[in-house]
């Protein structure tokens, strides 16, 4: 399994973690964005698409014999800052949803631009999945 890395003297994290120790199979997701798997933005609104690309992140974890529990590290590029902190509420039921209770490490970064016309969101994510047990 994985330890989250939060030390007792530092302001609480929100939503992340600010590290994980994690032994196992390493699974690296490349960025997902927030289209369907035809590669079709269903929504142009930012909570939408983020909550697409996390699910497609998901689905490339589980691929890989993962679960939620399991994403150690996210990478999260947005077009704009602002709409990002707008959908908050929003974004913060949708990762719940998708991820339960589970806050590995973190980044957000604004980007100009993102290679998919319409993307307003990319993840990348990494997941260590513990290897069986020996019985």
């Amino acid at each position: 399994m994985h330890r989250y890395l939060n030390p007792k003297n530092w302001k609480a994290a929100s939503g992340y973690s600010n590290g994980v120790v994690a032994e196992g199979r390493q699974i690296y997701v490349a960025g997902q964005v927030g289209w369907n798997a035809e590669q079709i933005f269903e929504s142009d609104d930012f909570a939408a698409q983020a909550a697409q690309a996390l699910e497609n992140v998901m689905t490339v974890v589980a691929l890989g014999g993962g679960q939620p529990a399991h994403v150690v590290r996210m990478t999260w590029f947005v077009t704009d800052k602002r709409e990002y902190l707008d959908s908050l509420k929003d974004l913060g039921g949708a990762y719940r949803r998708i991820m339960g209770g589970f806050f590995p490490a973190m980044s957000l970064v604004q980007v100009a631009g993102l290679v998919e016309d319409g993307a307003k969101v990319e993840i990348e994510a990494t997941a260590v999945v513990p290897y069986p047990q020996e019985r």
